[in-house]
């Protein structure tokens, strides 16, 4: 970390302007106003990102999934050392790293979430002290680049790069990704979903997996490379072989890789594992995410899911049957707007529970549903879906847009 310099005094006129728009923003109810105040910022002073972030210690962190739960996990361990400033929101493109970073004047790190597209960027302007890369799948069909181009991307942009990357070992295309970076530390954070890495990176040949934690291209051998932070069971194995416990407030084995992989950030700053996992502790929602909210005498658990690989998860966290559950689904710019996605999803793993369907494309989740032969009902509102619904508990699950949407009905 180097010593913190005064900001030019364009600089500084930036930082006014965008920290002017925010405010305007959010007091005509637009919400939080960091894109627009960073959107503002940016204009008066191009290199203004590069200049916040000069005296930081910064880590990005990317992904498909994951990237806004890790980044919560990832500060909240780094604050053992210092204070952090961090897009904690998710606005994790240039314009809200910029307004996130316009706070940190005082900081001594930075743990950033970033937009997969604009990683690469973004690594250019900060220079940052560690990169971490969790996973990556299909999602926004629209905008994203195709997985294969997206790894590929990375691997010519972080070709050469000063940071230690943290890589997922058990992703093949994270692994492509890194294998150009010349210091990488493996964590096996693991991969339930796969149907976006049966083919090679390197050659297109096909991936054999004799196992869960094995993968290799039978044409040109690449393969898994040996991790060195582990997660098993409830519990994170480091490099020395010792082995903490993870205790999170936090549901399910997805937030226990994304855990795994914090610890390893933390600890390229410095911060002992044992550390890092105890402050993970206190995250108890991200964002609204897993927060359990009380509306119509109901106990509403928010679950955000965008993508196939992201439902996948999310339905392993639900309670049994018959517990009752929302689905919704949008398609506005944020979400992507190509919902053929819908048609990956396995909806049979909902069998047995009674199904409220809501959101701007609830008619194409609706059709998906019937043809998985899953018991539904389609609803115009949220606030119409919940009275629909018995009393207790009810687990809500939505995209992008539609997990913001609901979020304002309940109160959230």
């Amino acid at each position: 970390m180097s010593e913190s310099t005064p900001l030019s005094a364009r600089a500084r006129l930036a930082v006014t302007a965008g920290k002017a728009a925010a405010a305007v923003s959010r007091a005509a109810g637009r919400g939080s106003g960091s894109v627009i105040g960073g959107r503002v910022a940016l204009k008066f002073d191009p290199e203004l990102l590069s200049r916040l972030a000069g005296h930081l210690d910064v880590v990005l962190i990317s992904a498909t999934n994951g990237k806004t739960t890790t980044t919560r996990l990832v500060a909240e361990a780094l604050r053992a050392g210092g204070e952090v400033v961090s897009n904690a929101l998710g606005a994790n493109m240039p314009a809200g790293i910029t307004s996130a970073l316009s706070a940190g004047a005082n900081a001594r790190f930075a743990a950033l979430e970033v937009d997969e597209k604009y990683l690469i960027a973004v690594a250019q302007d900060v220079n940052p002290k560690a990169i971490a890369l969790l996973n990556l799948s299909r999602d926004q069909l629209d905008r994203a680049a195709e997985t294969r181009m997206m790894a590929e991307h990375w691997r010519e942009g972080l070709q050469g790069t000063k940071a230690t990357v943290i890589a997922n070992a058990d992703d093949p295309l994270i692994v492509w990704a890194a294998s150009s970076c010349p210091n990488v530390v493996w964590v096996a954070a693991g991969q339930a979903w796969k149907d976006d890495a049966w083919s090679c990176p390197s050659c297109g040949g096909v991936l054999q997996r004799p196992d869960d934690t094995t993968w290799r291209c039978a044409e040109c051998g690449f393969g898994r490379p040996t991790p060195t932070w582990v997660l098993t069971g409830d519990s994170v194995l480091d490099p020395h072989g010792s082995t903490w416990p993870i205790h999170l407030q936090l549901p399910g084995r997805a937030n226990k890789a994304n855990a795994t992989s914090a610890a390893a950030v933390a600890a390229t700053f410095g911060i002992a594992p044992q550390v890092a996992l105890q402050r993970m502790q206190s995250v108890a929602a991200v964002a609204g995410r897993y927060d359990v909210v009380q509306y119509e005498g109901r106990d509403i658990r928010l679950l955000l899911a965008k993508n196939p690989a992201g439902w996948l998860e999310t339905f392993s966290l639900i309670d049994p049957p018959p517990a009752p559950v929302i689905l919704g689904v949008n398609a506005r710019g944020a979400d992507g707007t190509d919902t053929s996605w819908l048609w990956d999803v396995d909806y049979t793993r909902l069998t047995g529970h009674p199904i409220a369907v809501i959101g701007d494309r609830r008619l194409d989740l609706a059709v998906r549903l019937e043809v998985a032969g899953q018991n539904f009902q389609v609803f115009d509102t949220a606030a119409e879906a919940i009275r629909n619904s018995p009393p207790g508990r009810i687990e809500a699950i939505a995209n992008y847009t539609a997990f913001q949407d609901l979020r304002r009905v309940v109160g959230n």
